[in-house]
């Protein structure tokens, strides 16, 4: 791919709305436990149709870069968001999967969990858009290659798992702000996050 050809790639219309949409699910996942959870089953049920929709019209290209990623968001961000949104959904975190490979191998259900769901998008997006904003085209390219991969290998089928969880908790007539009181105590999650978390989760993805 020429300089020119890179440019117009990492720049084109399409990756700058999904950098923007990335930024947003970012910053509203790491924000997710100031709301109450009806308005976070809402919003987010808004949303993940956006991604799935902006991801799926990215550019096809083959990545023929040897570049070694940086990733960013360590398994402790990864589990302190997780829990956060676990917590805020109690019981109703679980669902029964009904799309799994491995289903044909198990005599039991096979249950997905929302929050996991959430989370996997979220690492994957977040690594991307501060791997985006380095401004260095190349790794632009295999940051955006990469994502673009996953997404059709593995997050992709995981959001539209949750999406479907998620339909049924948004109409369903569940009282959450009593049945997750417990689980939804923002002041002790905020005492089990470390200082420098403050550091990934608040960093400004704009350049």
């Amino acid at each position: 791919m020429s300089e020119d050809q890179l440019n117009q790639l990492v720049y084109s219309k399409e990756v700058i709305e999904f950098v923007t949409l990335a930024n947003e699910y970012c910053k509203f996942v790491e924000n997710a436990g100031s709301l109450k959870t009806r308005d976070f089953l809402s919003k987010i049920q808004k949303i993940l149709p956006l991604v799935y929709l902006k991801t799926s019209m990215l550019p096809n290209f083959e990545s023929t870069e040897e570049v070694v990623l940086e990733k960013f968001v360590s398994e402790v961000d990864y589990s302190y968001l997780q829990q956060r949104m676990m917590n805020m959904l109690g019981e109703h975190d679980d669902y029964q999967e009904v799309f799994d490979r491995d289903m044909q191998f198990s005599e039991v259900p096979l249950t997905a969990s929302i929050s996991e769901n959430l989370a996997d998008i979220y690492q994957d997006l977040k690594d991307f858009a501060l791997c985006y904003r380095t401004g260095d085209e190349f790794v632009m390219q295999e940051a955006l290659w990469e994502c673009i991969d996953n997404f059709k290998n593995y997050w992709g089928q995981k959001l539209v798992n949750a999406m479907r969880a998620i339909h049924a908790l948004v109409y369903s007539s569940i009282d959450f702000e009593t049945e997750v009181t417990i689980q939804n105590d923002e002041e002790s999650l905020e005492d089990t996050k470390p200082d420098w978390l403050n550091n990934l989760f608040n960093d400004p993805l704009e350049s």
